[in-house]
């Protein structure tokens, strides 16, 4: 048994596997409830509403759900998204043993020491059926995997095989409550329920004392039951009776649980004998046990899709496989050989060919370990397979040179010892109670080795791996040593303790050392490069050519540079071993040893590598050609000094802001300052601009900063004095009495300085200034306003207060710029842009929701602070007549001329070639596409091939997009009043191949994409109208647009599906408001919640549907879409109003009127009647838009795309041309 995972805790009495989460559920005997992450090793979250022990516990397969249940008598549902029960069902009359949840329908099945089973609809919360006749505690109960029967067992000795074909059928069209009328109950007899829908089939009776457990096998008719006997028994049923197969005997105490095993013929027993035990399901005998020392064990359960097992004891839960799912491989050039099931396989990776080599003899699970490590030499084509840890046995195989002669199963030549690797053509070690020992492949001994270190001590082998040469790897404990089996001494020697797994780089300079947690690169003298630590398992790893090493974890493929940079490729779902990089592939072979390849996009770590490698000239190729994206790559190029760079990638204006300035480019930084136009940004920008010398642009920043005192300084150091005097009427202007004495000071007007001191009371300093700069008179009017009998005296030795003069006027261009740092980039990138695409819609910046605003919803755009301007531009010198890009002049010019320009002379002898095919007759007989026909004015074959692969009838809207295909197709050159304009054909591509001639294409993925984008806002705003005219628009010329590739034809496909979700809701909005019955508008909102939109749009519209629930008094409804609104994070004001209604929800979760609606049975909408359409029920859809609608509606003409005929049979849509 391989223990993943331990826990300590009160005795655990449930268990339960998420089926796609690394979770493990436990519910305890003391009213607990813990999730844990087996992977992590860590709790998840604690879970505690029971009052008493909690016996079992169940996850949905597929929704945020599980189920438990305790002493206290109650089933609990609940929500692990929301951290809290959902709701309880009330019903048993004593402890609950099994909750369980149904594989298919909304039901739970619930077994419980009132000796009945119940079966429970948790959308609806009713009790559907209840099932008696044990005459004891009922101990377990479980639905079968595939058919309507379940499983009972009880302390009444007897296991209990029901049929609830009957209830399956009656419930199959929705959710009902049980409606009791008296009918035959088990065995067609009515019971004192009054239900016949659920029947026992059989009873098996074979078990001496109170039976535990009693489960199905997943895919035979197999029984599998344990008990206070210390019994298990085997049971086979058929269409008509069952019967016991046979007994396995061997625990000392009562047995508590027994399972089969999901993928091999064995089974797993659980007891309270302290023992986990492995049976053979064929021969009935225990394979292995597993045995703890004081713990009793008291369930156990198994992953629905992993080779993973968990079992509960007094004290606390153990996660463990039952044997090591890593296949042994090894690789040689373009081949892997590998181990599966029970023969040694070749796979080639040019060939993609795999094939069988040779057999090899493997016993059950349990009974014997299997191979872990294979070892390949090509000389003599033979394969070394290492068994077991502790007990280590290697076999040597023969394989075949030619496989249509490979043997089913060879013999091997066998031997102890372990981690045995070839050394030479003819020569493997292994080792041996502490000594290595050199053999040829007749397993003779040739050489042994006591391998000592430099200091004289003795080495600890852990395992051996080759090492280029005479040469081999030796793992210790904490250290790696490479040493030499010819000179018998010790090389080097690494510390890095626990190496699992050894990756040499194709040309043996480099090896990678993997353990548990840890990766370090050296080269071949083991001298460190770099150390990487992951807190998740490495599963091994692989070279690509270029160097690299490529590395899977449990979670994730990564790359390791030679500077120690780590960086995630892809995630994975389960656990992968990489065997060969080959271009943008990855070969791996997963757990069943199947090999796979996976796609991946190498050029990040080639941009990083060639950044490293100060490779410029590859860098910017990369950037030039690829799609290098993200805030990883943005970062690293931040951290290693690449600023410049990273402007080419950003998006988030701030952020190309902040990287503009750390670079020095302040165009580009003022660029972004002007789309985030934020003081404290301007601010920035004004002193990078000012360190640099910039003065235009710090003129600007001062201006929009309105920092008139500044601005002022600025145009008297840059001698602008006519600026200067209209900053000195802007002063006036704003009555800063200060700022305008300050500019009269600058400009050097001495009348308004004394102006402004009498203005402003200060007359002896006026009196002194006028009689300074001899303003006689207007010193003696000064005296005499201010009533003085004589004037003040005036210093013998002062001087006049002259205004600076710069030395060089040069107010019209920058000073000598701060020398910037230049880069191989700068000019490679002038021309280049890579800059962000427009800004993402963002819900804080709307002003106006339109339709959305409804009274009741209460929402509110966010107030712009706008301050009331004083300065326009002509005031701060930004006059027109100062620049601009004078385009339209030049523009004019060149018509001038172009209209003056003399005609050439016609050629006297001219023979006109002879007539050809038409343009339009090539594209159309090159292209199957709809849109090259009507390009090429074949509109009538362009009709017949939409009407065939998109069923379409309703030409009429697609009039405008024919017309702008046909005409961007061409181009027309009028020459003189009286003939014809001269009609050139666009290609899409010149070829010299008429075959390969097609027409311009005016609608692309881009196009479509960018209208769509478009369509967000006005969807935001309340514009239905307008934004479902957009949406359709986007409808109707996806229909018509060409693709290059697969990848664009599926985000076409994703196009129409997320425009037909649009025009489905606005559509449902639009007849809620005009429809005057309250029920039927609460059902509408309750719909327009379920379309796929945007999370900014579904947000308003559960926000409706709440309110409307709200308002009409179905508090039941209302809570369900408050906490759905919670759960998408609104803003805060939302998240408080939602929480308000939840609050007074949950004091009372009646609903006043019964809704058709059930929003937890999966449903879709018919487009026509705007009614949900439920799982399992019948439904024809659109052949374009695959909008779904009843069958009654059959060959109307589609109300999302109008176009098309609902339910027609078509050939699909071509948009690729494949000629």
């Amino acid at each position: 048994m391989l223990t993943k995972f331990e826990t300590k805790s009160n005795r655990v009495k449930g268990l339960a596997f998420h089926p796609q989460r690394p979770w493990v559920m436990a519910s305890l005997h003391n009213g607990s409830i813990q999730l844990w992450d087996y992977k992590l090793g860590t709790l998840v979250e604690r879970f505690e509403e029971h009052e008493g022990p909690v016996r079992c516990v169940s996850f949905h397969h597929s929704q945020p759900l599980f189920v438990s249940g305790g002493d206290d008598y109650k089933i609990k549902v609940w929500n692990w998204k929301s951290n809290r029960s959902s709701f309880t069902l009330n019903g048993h009359l004593d402890y609950l043993r099994t909750t369980v949840f149904h594989h298919e329908s909304p039901w739970i099945l619930s077994s419980s020491d009132d000796q009945t089973i119940r079966i429970w609809n948790w959308q609806s919360r009713n009790c559907l059926a209840v099932l008696t006749g044990h005459s004891h505690y009922v101990m377990s109960a479980f639905f079968h995997p595939k058919d309507d029967l379940i499983v009972s067992c009880s302390l009444d000795q007897t296991v209990r095989v029901w049929d609830i074909s009957g209830l399956r059928k009656k419930h199959a069209a929705g959710t009902r409550k049980i409606e009791n009328r008296g009918q035959g109950g088990p065995g067609g007899q009515a019971d004192v329920f009054g239900n016949m829908d659920c029947v026992v089939k059989y009873v098996l009776e074979g078990h001496a004392r109170a039976v535990n457990w009693a489960t199905f096998h997943p895919t035979l008719p197999l029984i599998i039951s344990c008990g206070d006997d210390r019994l298990i028994k085997l049971w086979r049923m058929n269409d008509t009776k069952a019967w016991e197969v046979d007994t396995c005997r061997g625990h000392y105490n009562n047995v508590s649980v027994v399972l089969f095993h999901s993928r091999q013929d064995v089974i797993v027993s659980a007891a309270e004998d302290k023992t986990i035990r492995i049976w053979d399901m064929t021969k009935r005998t225990c394979l292995q046990t597993f045995r703890r020392e004081h713990d009793r064990f008291w369930t156990l359960t198994s992953h629905p899709e992993l080779n993973l097992f968990a079992a509960g004891h007094d004290s606390g839960i153990v996660v463990f496989k039952l044997e090591r799912e890593r296949p042994a491989f090894d690789i040689y050039q373009d081949n892997v050989f590998y181990v599966k099931e029970k023969s040694i396989r070749r796979f080639n990776f040019q060939t993609a060919s795999d094939e069988a080599m040779v057999g090899i003899k493997r016993g059950h699970v349990g009974q014997s370990p299997p191979p872990h490590k294979l070892s390949y030499n090509p000389a003599e084509n033979s394969v070394l397979l290492t068994t077991g840890k502790e007990e280590s046995v290697f076999e040597i195989y023969q394989l075949p040179r030619n496989t249509s002669h490979a043997s089913s199963e060879s013999e091997p030549k066998r031997g102890t010892g372990s981690g045995a690797v070839f050394v030479a053509r003819n020569r493997f070690a292994v080792q041996e109670k502490g000594k290595i020992l050199i053999k040829d492949l007749s397993n003779t001994v040739t050489k042994e080795l006591t391998p000592l270190s430099k200091e004289g001590r003795s080495i600890k082998i852990v395992d051996l791996f080759m090492a280029g040469g005479r040469n081999i790897l030796i793992t210790t404990t904490n250290s790696v040593i490479l040493y030499d089996t010819e000179g018998r001494q010790v090389l080097e020697e690494l510390a890095i303790s626990g190496v699992r797994y050894v990756h040499w780089s194709s040309d043996q300079n480099s090896v990678a050392l993997v353990s548990k947690h840890n990766l370090i690169i050296a080269d071949k003298n083991l001298a460190q490069t770099c150390r990487v630590h992951e807190t998740v398992k490495i599963k091994g790893g692989v070279w690509d050519d270029s160097g690299i090493f490529l590395y899977s974890t449990l979670n994730h493929i990564k790359y390791c540079l030679s500077n120690g940079d780590v960086g995630i490729i892809r995630t994975i779902e389960q656990p992968i071993y990489l065997l060969k990089v080959k271009k943008s592939s990855i070969y791996c072979l997963d757990r069943s040893a199947k090999v796979i390849v996976i796609p991946f996009d190498p050029t990040e770590y080639k941009f990083k590598t060639a950044l490293i490698q100060r490779n410029y000239d590859e860098v910017f190729h990369l950037i030039k050609t690829s799609n290098l994206m993200g805030q990883s790559i943005i970062g690293y190029l931040q951290k290693k000094g690449y600023p410049e760079i990273a402007l080419q990638f950003v998006k988030d204006p701030k952020t190309r802001f902040d990287l503009a300035i750390e670079c020095g480019n302040v165009d580009a930084a003022l660029e972004m300052a002007k789309v985030i136009d934020k003081e404290q940004y301007w601010q920035k920008l004004g002193v990078e601009a000012l360190r640099q010398g910039n003065q235009l642009i710090l003129e600007f920043v001062y201006q929009k900063t309105k920092n008139f005192d500044k601005l002022s300084f600025l145009y008297l150091i840059t001698g602008n004095d006519d600026k200067l005097k209209k900053m000195l009427k802007i002063a006036e202007a704003r009555k800063d009495t200060m700022s305008q004495y300050q500019n009269a000071l600058y400009v050097g007007d001495v009348e308004e300085q004394v102006k402004i001191l009498k203005e402003s009371g200060q007359l002896s300093l006026a009196y002194l200034a006028a009689q300074t700069h001899g303003l006689y008179d207007e010193a003696a009017s000064i005296v005499q306003l201010a009533g003085m009998e004589s004037a003040p005296p005036i210093l013998q030795n002062s001087q006049l207060a002259i205004r600076p003069f710069p030395i060089l006027k040069q107010h019209d261009t920058n000073w000598p710029l701060l020398t910037v740092n230049k880069n191989v980039f700068d000019n490679a990138m002038k021309n280049t842009s890579l800059a962000a695409p427009p800004p993402d819609l963002d819900d804080a910046d709307l002003e106006n929701l339109g339709d959305w605003g409804d009274d009741d919803l209460d929402i509110d755009g966010d107030e712009k602070k706008n301050a009331s301007p004083v300065i326009e531009d002509d005031d701060l010198g930004l006059d027109d007549e100062e620049g601009g890009w004078d385009i339209d002049a030049e523009l004019d010019d060149i018509l001038d001329e172009e209209g003056l320009a003399s005609p050439k002379k016609a050629v006297a002898a001219f023979v006109p070639p002879k007539h050809g095919p038409s343009i339009g007759m090539i594209w159309s007989k090159n292209s199957k596409v709809a849109a090259d026909h009507i390009a090429a004015g074949s509109f009538e074959s362009a009709m017949k091939l939409l009407n065939q692969q998109a069923g379409v009838v309703n030409f009429a809207p697609l009039k405008e997009s024919f017309m702008a295909i046909f005409q961007a197709s061409k181009s027309y050159l009028s020459c003189t009043a009286l003939t014809p304009p001269l009609v050139s054909p666009i290609q899409r591509q010149w070829d010299e191949d008429l075959r390969q001639w097609l027409p311009a294409i005016i609608y692309t993925p881009e196009v479509l994409i960018a209208k769509l984008q478009t369509a967000y806002p006005i969807m935001t705003q309340g514009k239905f109208n307008e934004a479902l005219a957009s949406f359709r628009a986007i409808v109707h010329q996806a229909l018509l647009t060409v693709v290059q590739n697969d990848t664009e034809s599926s985000e076409i496909a994703q196009l129409i599906s997320v425009c037909r979700e649009y025009i489905l809701g606005i559509s449902i909005e639009t007849e809620r408001k005009v429809t005057t019955e309250p029920k039927r508008a609460v059902e509408l909102a309750a719909y327009f919640t379920h379309c796929e939109l945007q999370t900014i749009h579904l947000q308003l519209s559960i926000r409706q549907a709440m309110v409307q629930s709200f308002k009409l008094k179905n508090y039941g409804t209302a809570m369900s879409f408050a906490q759905r609104l919670l759960e998408q994070g609104p803003s805060p004001q939302v998240a408080a109003s939602a929480k308000k209604i939840l609050q007074h929800c949950e004091r009372n979760s009646n609903n006043e009127v019964e809704l058709n609606y059930d929003q937890y049975n999966p449903f879709v909408m018919c487009c026509e009647s705007f009614t949900p359409i439920y799982q399992g029920s019948s439904s024809i859809q659109c052949p374009y838009c695959q909008s779904h609608y009843l069958p009654e509606y059959e060959g109307i003409v589609c109300k999302i795309c109008q176009l098309c005929s609902v339910g027609a049979t078509t050939t699909g849509i071509v948009r690729i041309n494949h000629h």
